[in-house]
């Protein structure tokens, strides 16, 4: 029996991945707070404006199944109507979904008293300036956005207000986004220089940083797309915790999105991975800054600013194309997609290597799916759909179907890591240590790539919020152990293939295929070696998302850590 959770005390950008969800526009502002008493008046007058977990009047289901080309859990779900989130329908859906959190700094500024503040984590005390070198981005601080190389002092960030709109047809958000954008000016106006918005984002030093999906024309009019710039598709399997879906719809969603158990089945995973206040995997409740009611149903979330060099990336895929196609005797477009899905784990429209091997069983996978779109054969389109989420890689220990290293393997292993892998795969054991190590990730693309010009320096990549109650054990570890280093998948120093830190003798080993044969390539691996570097960090910060209560107690001031 899943957990039943506060909707209402939970702020919705925790649980609702806005940018699936109807809202594929976006503006994050930063926000410094001069005197602790107005800025206590600003998020209480805020308050009554931030989005809950609440379910909604009428939930967006996303577009009808038929719509989407590569159907996932997620859009069956919505297409039978099931309702994503449990409890009683309460409010109305908003066209603008806004949400606040706070930098460590953010709270001492607010004058949060010392004896919670001490209860909070090293590393969210620390920031992510400080831990730069744990995380690899030590090489690239000076490459960071102003608001972030400048945050200090009177410029330091201590709030960050979420802004995610709705889209018009023609693809501009809708005007409320404008409205909100305005209130918000306001109130920081009416605090009479307590709270300063920051510009700095970008190389033009924006207000706010702006995001959007990227879109694609159908029917005469624009749609969101879960493409990224580098032309992958992604939104897939994102982790499942009790309490977080209606019954149904964790019924289905969890098959992937959870953790695999001993007989290989599909469990929720704790909610206490994700919301502070509650049980996680070691049936434990962490220990979290008092009073607990400043703690419950909050979380903390890392920002991250990534630029995408897709020029180099595009070219890296030419280059190792060429190469590929040569070896194997296969045509180069072949080649290409099948380099990038070895990089990637999957191929560019989200099929995983798992679920269709070689290109050939890609393109067949993708016939049926176009069969079952044109049938309208609903069940066989959620079949279709679980095969983008429902695998491991017990079958698959060498990486010659899935690359060890590849992106989709580093940042999630599932049943990799277990001590019996892959002797006696149905122990489950891998899942253990992968269970305490997962992230909820959220965000948008931002900015626009043009292929006629540089990328290096471009304002074009992905802002990814990764959202966990432990930033140490969850997203650093990942990003230090996982990304950055290749020990735990027997790769030595080598990097993630797409987000790692690459230096010039970076490469990933394609695995010889057992079935290959003389006439294909004769059974020999494939080595993509000199990776130029493909994503820059471009700043961010470690962010606490309290609760509704809690933000009262700020707003208010009226926290009492006894």
């Amino acid at each position: 029996m899943s957990a039943a959770l506060d909707l209402a005390d939970i702020q919705g950008g925790i649980l609702r991945a806005y940018g699936r969800q109807g809202f594929p526009k976006a503006r994050y502002f930063f926000l410094n707070v001069r005197d602790p008493a107005k800025g206590r008046a600003f998020v209480e007058a805020l308050r009554p404006n931030i989005t809950t977990a609440a379910r909604w009047k009428n939930p967006d289901r996303g577009e009808p199944l038929l719509r989407t080309r590569n159907p996932r859990v997620k859009d069956v779900v919505r297409a039978e109507g099931v309702p994503d989130y449990p409890g009683e329908v309460q409010l109305m859906k908003p066209k603008v979904a806004i949400n606040i959190a706070f930098t460590f700094y953010g709270l001492a500024a607010l004058q949060v008293p010392t004896r919670t503040l001490r209860g909070m984590p090293d590393e969210y005390i620390d920031g992510m300036e400080t831990r730069a070198a744990l995380l690899g981005d030590d090489i690239w601080l000076d490459k960071r956005d102003a608001v972030w190389r400048n945050s200090r002092g009177p410029t330091r960030v201590h709030m960050l207000v979420s802004l995610n709109a709705e889209m018009n047809p023609d693809g501009k958000p809708v005007p409320e986004l404008e409205a909100e954008t305005q209130k918000l000016r306001d109130l920081c106006a009416a605090s009479e220089g307590g709270v300063v918005l920051l510009s700095g984002t970008g190389p033009a030093d924006a207000e706010y940083q702006e995001m959007s999906a990227i879109l694609a024309e159908e029917g005469g009019r624009l749609w969101p797309t879960n493409k990224e710039h580098f032309g992958l598709s992604d939104g897939f399997g994102d982790p499942v915790f009790e309490g977080q879906l209606s019954g149904e719809a964790e019924r289905l969603r969890v098959v992937g999105g959870g953790k695999i158990l001993s007989d290989q089945s599909w469990a929720p995973l704790a909610t206490g991975e994700f919301l502070l206040g509650h049980a996680d995997e070691a049936q434990e409740i962490p220990g979290a800054a008092m009073p607990i009611e400043f703690s419950r149903n909050g979380t903390f979330m890392a920002y991250r600013k990534l630029h995408e060099d897709a020029r180099a990336f595009a070219d890296y895929l030419d280059d190792q194309a060429g190469r590929y196609a040569r070896l194997f005797k296969v045509d180069r477009d072949q080649a290409r997609e099948t380099v990038q899905a070895k990089l990637v784990g999957r191929w560019s429209d989200g099929v995983p290597l798992m679920a269709a091997p070689t290109f050939a069983a890609w393109q067949q996978f993708n016939a049926e799916l176009a069969d079952a779109h044109k049938r309208e054969d609903k069940p066989k389109l959620a079949q279709i759909a679980l095969k983008f989420t429902d695998f491991n890689y017990c079958k698959d220990p060498a990486g010659a179907v899935c690359p060890v290293t590849s992106h989709l393997r580093r940042a999630n292993p599932r049943d990799m890591l277990g001590p019996h892998f892959p002797e006696d795969p149905k122990t489950g054991d891998g899942s253990i240590l992968v269970n305490r190590r997962r992230i909820l990730r959220r965000g948008l693309p931002y900015g626009r790539y043009d292929a006629t010009t540089p990328s290096t320096d471009g304002e074009h990549g992905i802002i990814f919020l990764a959202i966990c109650t432990n930033l140490f054990r969850q997203f650093e570890f990942v990003q230090q152990q996982w990304i950055q280093y290749g020990l735990d998948f027997n790769a030595g120093s080598d990097t993630c293939p797409i987000v790692g830190n690459h230096d010039p003798d970076s490469k990933l080993v394609i695995a010889a295929d057992p079935d290959s044969t003389a006439s294909n390539g004769g059974g020999r691996p494939f080595i993509c070696d000199r990776m130029p570097q493909f994503v820059e960090p471009r700043g961010g910060d470690y962010f606490f998302i309290p609760s509704m209560t809690a933000l009262r107690l700020i707003g208010m001031g009226i926290i009492d850590p006894t």
